[in-house]
């Protein structure tokens, strides 16, 4: 099968390599980037580094290159450093991005669904979210999804994982809602071995309200973090989006917070989702408590508000 990443930058370049480290998913994968000599220079690169994975051709090329792609991941646009959003008291968050970054997608996604029509297309620039609504009016079709809060719920997991001093991958943790400063932290139905994670913060003595605010901003300000120590948030994300594309392509069906139109809300954002060929089948809303669900709901109306405001233009 043939995957497309469309915009070879930070992002991009870190997704591609995901893409080949992992290994098997796909046969071919197309770099397409409005700088030709970068997408160039990627692929040159990345080729050096496939013999030791499974066979896959690594090669640039235009949106005719495309043709045929099962899947096409689109990380083009400017990041959070470039467009201003590094304000950890803005409100907006990576929403400020949101014009800027609709007006390029205005020229790529109709660009891609010309050249491969069926493919399934996965939204990763900032806001990804309210970009999916708009990729699914450019595209005419609903094999959109974003990569919603995987990396925030993955975050969440690592932090708690380190005040517990246990693995990552034995916590079990999610974040709903909007990828940015609205999403939802879901505390309630946070575990470790079955055993609440608030049972668990609740022994070492801080006061536990203390405790989740500290946490939630390391969380919800990660990207931040990262920008002021490398310049852009990449590696994360990049691994992510590989581990998505594999679920689509092998026809997973697996169990993951990615974000894809939801009729109840009317909008693109993150519940428990399953994902696998064709993009995102079902959705499902976790279990919640009151305060959960009223956040979700505050969420949901902010996503609404910045779709409303880019499929108007």
């Amino acid at each position: 099968m043939k995957v497309g990443v469309v915009g070879v930058g930070a992002v991009g370049a870190a997704t591609a390599l995901s893409l080949i480290e992992r290994g098997g998913m796909c046969r071919e994968l197309v770099l397409v980037d409005r700088t030709t000599e970068r997408a160039n220079g990627v692929a040159t690169d990345l080729r050096y580094a496939t013999p030791l994975s499974p066979t896959v051709d690594v090669r640039a090329g235009g949106y005719d290159a495309l043709d045929d792609a099962a899947l096409v991941i689109i990380t083009a646009g400017v990041n959070e450093k470039a467009g201003g959003a590094t304000d950890r008291s803005d409100p907006q968050g990576r929403r400020r991005l949101l014009d800027t970054n609709a007006t390029v997608y205005a020229d790529i996604v109709p660009k891609v669904v010309a050249v491969t029509p069926r493919a399934v297309l996965m939204v990763v620039t900032d806001p990804p979210d309210p970009l999916a609504d708009l990729t699914r009016q450019l595209a005419g079709h609903d094999r959109v999804f974003s990569t919603g809060t995987l990396i925030d719920s993955l975050r969440f997991r690592v932090h708690l994982a380190d005040r517990l001093r246990v693995r990552p991958r034995d916590v079990q943790a999610m974040v709903i809602g909007e990828h940015g400063t609205s999403e939802v932290l879901l505390w309630s139905s946070a575990s470790v071995g079955g055993i609440p994670v608030l049972e668990l913060l609740g022994q070492d003595g801080q006061p536990l309200d203390q405790l989740k605010q500290e946490m939630e901003n390391d969380i919800r300000y990660a990207n931040i973090t990262i920008i002021e120590g490398i310049g852009a948030s990449q590696y994360g994300i990049g691994a992510v989006s590989a581990r998505l594309a594999e679920a689509v392509l092998r026809d997973e069906r697996a169990v993951l917070p990615v974000a894809a139109y939801t009729p109840r809300y009317e909008v693109t954002l993150s519940l428990v989702s399953v994902l696998g060929a064709g993009g995102v089948q079902q959705m499902h809303e976790p279990a919640m408590t009151s305060d959960e669900r009223a956040a979700l709901e505050r969420s949901a109306g902010t996503l609404r508000e910045a779709a409303r405001r880019v499929l108007a233009n």
